[in-house]
């Protein structure tokens, strides 16, 4: 009479070990790589949002009779936006910048989900932005300057992506990767330039 084989032999358990082992190993970089760029592009869909909200808000405000022409950056905090211009001008008054801080919210709700942001403002609309989610992801409109490639060199460098998201917007190709100088490239046209040159 034939016994049956109940369980695994030692030598089976082993050979299904190394084949998970070898799975794992080819497996775990590839997941982690998806997760990289699905936060990438997460963050960059968040700025284009937010950029969205800007240019509807200063559309509000341009109807309501308010002033918004000029260069500005100004600077989301996580809760509300503040710029460092002179106090003279229209769009830093802070009755206005509550009023802009609620019209943007109203068109992106999600806001509060972006934890530091910088907006480039030229001639009454925004024309590039960048803002980080967490620590490690910053997102900017437009696109194509934070990728899988640079995203380390951005990480929690607000104002370096705005400054290459406006040399992008002034049609300057980048390099595709961080600068320490804090630009893709240098722009002929004065505005992007000076805009450039307000970010701190």
């Amino acid at each position: 009479m034939k016994t049956t084989k109940k369980g695994f032999t030692l030598i089976e358990l082993i050979v299904v070990i190394a084949i998970i082992g070898v799975l794992a190993a080819i497996l775990v970089p590839t997941m982690l790589g998806y997760v990289r760029k699905s936060k990438i592009s997460s963050a960059n869909s968040a700025a284009s949002s937010v950029y969205k909200g800007i240019n509807s808000a200063l559309t509000e405000l341009d109807e309501e009779g308010i002033d918004v022409g000029g260069l500005y950056i100004l600077k989301w905090s996580g809760t509300a936006w503040s710029a460092d211009t002179a106090a003279t001008d229209v769009i830093t008054n802070s009755d206005v910048l509550t009023r802009f801080t609620a019209k943007v919210s109203n068109f992106f709700a999600d806001i509060s989900k972006v934890k530091e942001g910088q907006a480039a403002l030229k001639g009454g609309g925004c024309i590039a932005f960048a803002g980080r989610t967490d620590s490690t992801y910053t997102g900017t409109y437009p696109g194509g300057v934070v990728t899988t490639d640079t995203y380390e060199g951005y990480s929690n460098k607000v104002g370096l992506a705005l400054k290459d998201a406006i040399a992008v917007a002034s049609g300057v190709k980048g390099t595709g990767k961080a600068d320490q100088a804090g630009t893709l490239a240098a722009t002929a046209n004065s505005d992007y330039a000076k805009l450039q040159g307000m970010i701190k």
